[in-house]
């Protein structure tokens, strides 16, 4: 029996690493998607809705937060309504929920606050690709009730282009490190 070659070594390790970092072709079940916000109040309870609406049957949406609000914020309940995206069974939510053992392991993890991308996530089941789609906050939003009311739109608008770009990728062809540059560069646009 002959030595492997250098070579051969590297392209071994290779396949190793591809296999454990792609999933197959043939791999067409329903991927877990989990929004981070700091409050969990208004753009990861936005996002959440957004994608189950958007998604159909190929994903599960989840939104939590590190330290969230009593509620969703009404104006992102309002502007998701103005929009005809259900909001029945929207709750905030901490993110420890979602790191217990027994949670659904995600395959996606966005953040979509500065805060919460600068914060230390807790281990997420299942080890999955994470991005950070970072949005202004609309509840700090100065002005009046109208303009207000036009940067929860904005924020939605925004995150549902996202969301749309997400949902239109070739999940079942894209290994791991093409998917995180993917979502990277969806997050920058």
């Amino acid at each position: 029996m002959r030595a492997e070659t250098g070579r051969e070594r590297e392209s071994a390790a290779r396949s190793r690493l591809m296999a454990r970092t792609s999933l197959p072709v043939t791999d067409r079940r329903r991927r877990n998607v989990l929004f981070l916000c700091t409050h969990n109040s208004a753009r990861s309870i936005m996002a959440e809705a957004l994608l189950r609406q958007t998604a159909g049957t190929r994903f599960d949406a989840w939104s939590a937060g590190s330290h969230p609000g009593p509620r969703p914020n009404p104006r992102a309940l309002a502007t998701l309504e103005r929009l005809g995206i259900p909001t029945a069974g929207l709750r905030s939510k901490g993110w420890v929920e979602f790191a217990r053992p027994g949670a659904p392991a995600m395959d996606f993890v966005f953040t979509v606050c500065d805060n919460a991308a600068g914060e230390i996530c807790p281990v997420w089941p299942g080890h999955p690709v994470t991005a950070h789609w970072g949005v202004e906050d609309p509840s700090e939003h100065q002005g009046t009730e109208a303009e207000q009311a036009r940067e929860f739109v904005r924020v939605a608008g925004t995150l549902k282009r996202r969301i749309e770009l997400f949902v239109s990728l070739p999940h079942e062809t894209l290994d791991r490190l093409a998917m995180a540059a993917r979502l990277r560069d969806i997050g920058r646009a």
